[in-house]
């Protein structure tokens, strides 16, 4: 009979097949798809388990390719459909010019996936972080260790060791960091990581409004400033704002009115007039890249692989998209090599994730650089790029279809 996944007794403990450090929803999937082939795994995070159970609100929307929703599915873990917000045009501005780009889904128009009109999903963040840890609830080949750090990796002929900061060592054929874009395991493995502090804030807020959004997402660049309007259910958005820090304290200062007056002109009046309906969060902004995927017996997934500027919107989808990789890397046949942490299986895993994430990497680097530019030259640059985008629809679908593909199977 199956077992629910829990604490554990770290004495005498065999060596394990995999251990994930990071219990986030890309550690929890990794784990999912790992167990599901019979292979033992140990996830290891430095939360305590009540929080993990029922992780708290953070203000934050996921934006889920239908490729990473069927993913997470067939893991296990089950987000329900009145949980998801459709979006059905995705439209970017150069400031406050009133043409910019459009992405569009494939509704009446004969493209995309069979009964899909929408370009992808929006899911709160703390909703899939809790169907993740709840699909892992009963799975016999998973354990968990909670409240727990990793201070020192270890090594023996044919296996890694996690060392706990409880002097507790967990030994296993294969360790991967699942633990964010400033992971400690990533570190303590000898991989180093380009990481970038962006110096600007990350603001998030529901609010209501009074005009219906259309399930379109709106996002607008201008400066220092990157400001994005996400649509939820009925006439609620989540607001993102990538800012300066002297005008996110600014906006941190004024009361809810005064904030939602602010907003409204911010946006344009795109929907409306706003009102608050969630508590502000506050985010410091970085972008991470390791320049190496894998060490002996490690390999990095998620965040702790790529972490993404926010302009993307697909840094989740990335990372669902490493867990994929890294499962067919250590596959074949559809059955689990014997070594599981075998060099070559490794290689292949960094070989292909790295081939896609780079490309993304610098072209979101060069995105960021440009809608930062405040120079005259550059807005013009931004305003000829645009127009291209909007005149070349093709292009439109290429995009759609590569990012969609980063989160798909190989």
């Amino acid at each position: 009979m199956s077992q629910p996944a829990r604490d554990v007794a770290l004495k005498d403990v065999a060596i394990k097949d995999v251990a994930i450090v990071g219990a986030g929803p890309i550690g929890l999937c990794l784990a999912l798809e790992l167990a599901a082939l019979d292979l033992s795994v140990t996830l290891i995070d430095a939360a305590p388990y009540t929080a993990l159970a029922s992780p708290d609100d953070d203000g934050r929307e996921i934006a889920l390719t239908h490729a990473s929703r069927e993913q997470l599915a067939a893991a296990g873990i089950d987000i329900p459909a009145r949980q998801m917000a459709p979006i059905r045009e995705a439209r970017l501005y150069n400031g406050a010019s009133p043409r910019g780009m459009t992405l569009a889904s494939a509704r009446g128009e004969g493209r995309g996936r069979e009964g899909q009109d929408s370009i992808g999903q929006l899911v709160a963040n703390h909703v899939i972080r809790r169907a993740a840890f709840e699909a892992v609830q009963g799975v016999e080949h998973i354990q968990l260790v909670t409240g727990r750090r990793v201070s020192a990796l270890g090594a023996g002929p044919g296996w890694r060791s996690v060392l706990l900061d409880d002097q507790a060592q967990i030994p296993a054929r294969l360790v991967v960091a699942a633990d964010g874009r400033l992971s400690a395991t990533r570190r303590l493995a000898g991989l180093s990581a380009q990481i970038h502090d962006t110096g600007q804030r990350l603001l998030v807020r529901r609010m209501a409004h009074a005009r219906p959004h259309r399930e379109v997402t709106w996002s607008w660049f201008s400066g220092e400033r990157g400001l994005a309007l996400l649509p939820l259910a009925g006439d609620t958005a989540s607001l993102v704002m990538t800012l300066p820090p002297h005008d996110a304290e600014w906006l941190k200062a004024l009361s809810s009115e005064a904030f939602a007056a602010e907003a409204t002109r911010l946006y344009q009046g795109s929907v409306g007039e706003m009102s608050c309906r969630g508590t502000l969060h506050d985010y410091p902004l970085s972008v991470s890249r390791a320049e190496h995927l894998v060490a002996d017996r490690v390999a990095l997934v998620g965040d702790a692989a790529v972490g993404l500027h926010p302009v993307t919107a697909h840094g989740f989808n990335v990372g669902l998209a490493s867990v994929r990789r890294l499962v067919d890397a250590l596959t074949h046949h559809d059955k689990a090599v014997e070594d599981v942490g075998a060099p070559a299986q490794l290689a292949v895993y960094a070989r292909h994730h790295q081939r896609v994430i780079l490309p993304l990497w610098h072209a979101s680097r060069a995105l960021v650089a440009l809608y930062g530019d405040t120079r005259p030259p550059a807005r013009i640059v931004r305003h000829l790029a645009l127009g291209a985008a909007r005149r070349a629809g093709p292009l439109q679908w290429l995009m759609e279809g590569y990012l969609a593909k980063s989160a798909a199977r190989r």
